[in-house]
């Protein structure tokens, strides 16, 4: 290895040189990074400094991360529930993850060609049942499951 890119051992790493590392790696929440860094042996205090002097230079933004996370698990077709779980997991704030899901795309289609996929053209009471415990889990309501099997009920009435 060169001498120029020796690597330095992690016992001697800043806090910000780890949280460095870890950000090249993936995006984290402010909360998530101070956390992980804290589970790595940085004390509590330095891990806080380390992560506010990334959030001033712009590394660390929740808003964008957040709203990478909506378009993530939209895109896997989860509901708006799911996805706040997901937020708030991540330690995200309440201001920033109700920001974060005024981007969240609309669902009914995505939630009625789930429905299609779960039902495959039967609207039996059992299959309903399994298809309604599905999307569910997957963090839709039973407000947003009634309407779409609904629509799809009177789409194959036609």
């Amino acid at each position: 290895m060169p001498a120029d890119k020796k690597r330095t051992p992690a016992a001697e790493k800043t806090p910000r040189q780890r949280a460095l590392e870890m950000l090249d790696r993936r995006d984290y929440s402010r909360a998530e990074l101070q956390r992980k860094l804290v589970e790595k042996g940085v004390g509590e205090l330095e891990a806080e400094s380390a992560v506010e002097y990334l959030v001033g230079l712009g590394f660390v933004n929740d808003l964008r991360y957040a709203e990478l996370i909506v378009r993530q698990y939209a895109a896997k077709g989860c509901g708006a529930r799911r996805v706040r779980e997901e937020l708030y997991r991540r330690g995200i704030d309440r201001n920033t993850m109700d920001a974060a899901m005024e981007t969240m795309p609309e669902q009914d289609e995505a939630l009625e060609k789930l429905l299609r996929q779960k039902l495959r053209g039967s609207f039996d009471r059992a299959d309903i049942k399994r298809a309604t415990d599905s999307l569910l889990r997957k963090g839709y309501n039973y407000e947003e499951i009634a309407s779409a099997l609904r629509r799809l009920r009177e789409e194959a009435d036609e």
